[in-house]
């Protein structure tokens, strides 16, 4: 969510800063500050809306400081405005802050009967309040930060800087934060997302959780030291060269990062299936062989749990393991039954989504070993977790998760083909070889996806529905159309439309129905119900049937020979096609919705 950037070093901070939170707008923001020290001042500038109000400001001025922090704010407490923009500040010290203080409201009440005075809405606020004060009762920055931070609860992280110094301070709970050094440049670095310092900085730091970083430079010499919270120096932190690079920034001659990333998949899906089945990862998936656990507990939010709910497909059909999807949010409250034996499963494309992790940490608590389906290499769930299982999409820009979503489903469908020791087959490989083939298809066929999308876009709703494993699809192409065209869609098992849902349709309401060649019929039935009362219906299903055709006011044909397992994601690119150009005739911001972020890092 939020994106914080640091910098102390030799050269002017604010290029470094602003590049770094443009490379971090994806995630999603409605305002952005820096501050910066200047003639021994902090000097604060924010605005509300895109970073680009906050660099136009800066070019007026052409500010130079050694040492600033820059921000882009998600709201949480506070409307959107220049006063709850973050860095927050007073004479001695600056903060930004990730993440939500539990127990702002107390503390605020406190600390203004003891005569603080506030200027924002902010739980934010109130860190900078509490740095003050203890820097003030105890003369030290670094004790100031520990007692600040113990003082607070829930999951943050917190970058500050002072007027007296460079240095710039950080901890975090249960929150992303990164330091990096160059010690060639002599530069200290410190963000919530290591994407930030590619080109920046080549070492990076991932501190735990309650350990307190300090960059400094000093003379040429920058350093990034590391202390627990009774100030003694730490040894909780991973150390690390960043290898990320900075191909995923670049869009190409697609007009969005969305766009770009569909047309990605085919190349992904074959890249991971061979590293799985005949490269560095063929140990850690036939490693499993024989080993599948007696009950997964699949957790995740979104877009992830909806790929949740098509691995719980793969592992009770091939590895009669018994699964429980569940949304994290829901998931970590309501006292679940863990048992030795069982395993809990957790997937997320960022590593960092909070509600995710929390139960990675309640399982473990619990005596569970834990596994990951994740995307980012280092990240907090992939530090936490006793098994990774990485799934090679590269880098999502786009909010709205297309790549990461296939590539999820086909790294839970690899662990299950790795559990019942079929993962060498040339079936496994020549099924996922033939999804790729048939994807690519489809994204060359766009056009006739788009003429679709012309016919519909107006439309009032749309419910999208599917029986057995394409229930998860119809709940994931109802949920892209939402995040990126802004209209009201809703996913369901077919069968369910007479129980409710089927009082919705009229002429104006589009039934997007997925039908495969498993339970046809039935799910044709289903069709026939919506056309029965005027709905409008279009159709994404096998060749081959002209009764879906007739039924059906559009309707694009696949072909589902050869993909007895992974028709459900060939289908998917369908919908994402779908709800990419009805997006893009509404004119909405397609890379980067409103009120979304990319990674949800407060409940």
């Amino acid at each position: 969510m939020c994106g914080i950037v640091g910098y102390t070093g030799p050269r002017n901070s604010v290029q470094p800063i602003l590049e770094g939170l443009s490379r971090l707008e994806y995630r999603g923001y409605d305002s952005a500050g820096i501050c910066l020290k200047i003639n021994s001042k902090l000097e604060i500038v924010k605005k509300e809306g895109k970073l680009e109000n906050l660099r136009a400001a800066l070019t007026e001025t052409n500010p130079s400081s050694h040492v600033g922090i820059g921000h882009t704010r998600w709201a949480t407490h506070g409307a959107v405005n220049n006063d709850n923009a973050h860095p927050h500040g007073n004479d001695d010290f600056a903060v930004v802050h990730n993440g939500i203080i539990e127990n702002a409201p107390v503390l605020k009440k406190q600390l203004q009967a003891e005569g603080w005075v506030f200027k924002s809405q902010t739980d934010s606020e109130v860190f900078l309040v509490l740095l003050t004060k203890f820097a003030k009762e105890t003369g030290d920055t670094l004790k100031a930060m520990s007692k600040a931070f113990q003082t607070i609860q829930g999951n943050s992280a917190f970058v500050a800087m002072e007027k007296s110094t460079d240095r710039l301070f950080c901890v975090k709970r249960s929150a992303p934060l990164v330091c990096g050094l160059n010690p060639v440049t002599g530069e200290a670095f410190v963000s919530s997302d290591p994407f930030a310092l590619i080109g920046y900085a080549p070492e990076i730091f991932f501190p735990q959780d309650g350990v307190i970083g300090c960059g400094s430079v000093k003379g040429h010499t920058a350093s990034m030291d590391f202390f627990e919270l009774d100030l003694t120096p730490s040894t909780r932190f991973t150390a690390q060269k960043n290898a990320m690079s900075m191909d995923a920034t670049s869009k190409g001659h697609y007009e969005h990062f969305m766009l770009k990333e569909i047309h990605e998949q085919p190349a992904l899906m074959e890249k991971l299936v061979a590293w799985a089945i005949k490269g560095e990862g063929l140990s850690t998936y036939s490693n499993l062989k024989g080993k599948a656990p007696e009950y997964f507990h699949i957790t995740a939010c979104g877009t992830a749990w909806h790929a949740g709910l098509v691995i719980k497909n793969f592992f009770e059909r091939f590895n009669n393991v018994r699964c429980c999807v569940e949304i994290a949010s829901e998931f970590r409250y309501r006292e679940p039954i863990l048992k030795k034996g069982e395993v809990g499963l957790f997937i997320s494309q960022s590593g960092e989504t909070a509600d995710t992790l929390a139960c990675q940490e309640l399982c473990h608590e619990k005596g569970l070993p834990t596994y990951s389906i994740v995307n980012t290499q280092g990240s907090t769930l992939f530090r936490h977790c006793d098994q990774n299982f990485l799934i090679h999409a590269g880098m999502e820009i786009g909010v709205a998760s297309t790549k990461a979503f296939t590539q999820q489903v086909l790294t839970g469908y690899l662990m299950s083909m790795g559990y019942a020791g079929k993962l060498a087959t040339v079936e496994v490989y020549q099924e996922i070889k033939t999804l790729s083939d048939r994807v690519a298809a489809i994204c060359e066929d766009a056009a006739a996806i788009k003429e679709i999308a012309e016919k519909l876009y107006h439309k009032k709703g749309f419910i999208f529905t599917g029986r057995g494993v394409y229930f998860p699809i119809a709940l994931e192409g109802a949920l892209k159309l939402k995040e990126i065209a802004y209209v009201h869609a809703e996913g369901y098992a077919a069968g369910e439309l007479k129980h409710g849902p089927i009082a919705l349709i009229d002429d104006n309401m589009v039934n997007i129905a997925v039908l495969g060649p498993e339970l046809f019929e039935k799910a044709l039935s289903n069709v026939e119900e919506v056309k029965a009362r005027r709905g409008l219906i279009f159709a994404v299903g096998p060749k081959g049937h002209p009764e879906l055709r007739e039924v059906s006011d559009m309707y694009y044909e696949l072909d589902f020979n050869g993909l007895p397992n992974l028709a459900p994601v060939m289908v998917n690119v369908v919908l994402q096609l779908l709800s990419y150009h009805i997006a893009k005739l509404k004119g909405t911001d397609i890379d980067k919705p409103r009120n979304l972020a990319k990674s949800v890092t407060v409940e």
